[in-house]
This record gives C-alpha cells, structure tokens and sequence, in this order.
C-alpha cells in the first residue's frame, strides 16, 4: 500500500459579474402589437453576465481563482487572482462559498479548499489577462451554468446567484442601481 505525503492547500476567487443593459427592438412587431391592443410596450431592462477563464484547447470553462502569496488574507488572494486572470478591475461584493477536493500529484496528496467570492466588474477590459488562460468571456449567468468544466464551481455560481440576487433587490431599493 502506498503512502503520501499529506499536504493542505487553499486558495481563492470568485464569481465575476456584469449587469448590462437590455434593449428591445423599437420597430419590433410584437411591441406593436402590443401598442396596438393597449398593453404598454416592455420596458429596458438589465441581464447579468458572468466572466468564465478557459482554455481553448481541451474546451474547460472555470472561475477564475489561484493560491496565496505570503501575507496575503484570503479576501487579497481572490481579489488579486480575478484581476489578474480575467484582466477586470473589480469590487468585492460578498462571500459565496468554498469548494473542497483532492488530488495526487508527485507522490503528494493535497486536500484544497477554494473559497469563492463575488465580485463587480468596474473596469479594466478581458483582453488583458493573464497567460494562465488563453480565453476570457462573458456568458449569460444560465448560459455560464452550462459552460463551467466542473459541478462545484456550477454550485457555487447558484450560491453567488442568490447573494446577487439578494445584493442587486438592496441596490435597486437603495436607488444605487
């Protein structure tokens, strides 16, 4: 029986999120029928979007995240690890959740735990990410939901979905949004 090293790895990162606008079509014939019979045409409203890191090669979406340099809290690593991965300046909403797995690597067995945050983008733009991915979109939040590689990192976007959700009801009450 084989024996391995045993080792505790964390890291961190997040849920990335947009809210855009959506615009319905002005000569659109359902807004005239709808004009026509007297029900009010639908008005903007807004979407969420959600930025996936990828690699284009094997077709794996994931959240971006990545490992503590010394002295950093963990809040420091996610928020330096989306920026970077994703080329997005972005504003730490709230905490989601965590993840835990493990794996062998070099006769080493790591147990690591990611804890996801949700962040706004604010700025910065994805073509300035770094190399650790070659691709970086935005995709509507279901649509995100069918892309990510792995099942937890699908549970934790239903997790950042609901304090999204929760966070965007407070910003519009609040007039902020």
């Amino acid at each position: 029986m084989e024996r391995y090293q045993t080792v505790r790895a964390y890291s961190a990162g997040g849920v990335v999120f947009r809210v855009v606008p959506v615009r319905f079509p002005k000569n659109s014939s359902a807004i005239d029928l709808r004009k026509d019979c007297g029900i009010a045409p639908p008005q903007d409203t807004t979407s969420v979007e959600i930025a996936l890191v990828g690699r284009s090669d094997v077709g794996m979406w994931v959240l971006p995240k990545g490992t503590p340099q010394p002295g950093e809290t963990i809040e420091q690593v996610a928020l330096r690890e989306v920026q970077e991965e994703t080329g997005l300046q972005v504003r730490l909403i709230a905490y989601v959740g965590s993840v835990s797995y493990s794996f062998v690597r070099d006769q080493i067995r790591y147990h690591k735990q990611v804890r996801h945050f949700l962040f706004q983008a604010i700025g910065g733009d994805t073509a300035f990410h770094d190399h650790e991915y070659d691709v970086v979109e935005w995709f509507p939040l279901q649509e995100a939901c069918r892309r990510l590689t792995y099942q937890s990192e699908v549970n934790i976007l239903y997790q950042a979905e609901e304090t999204l959700l929760h966070w965007l009801q407070h910003q519009q009450k609040e007039g902020l949004h």
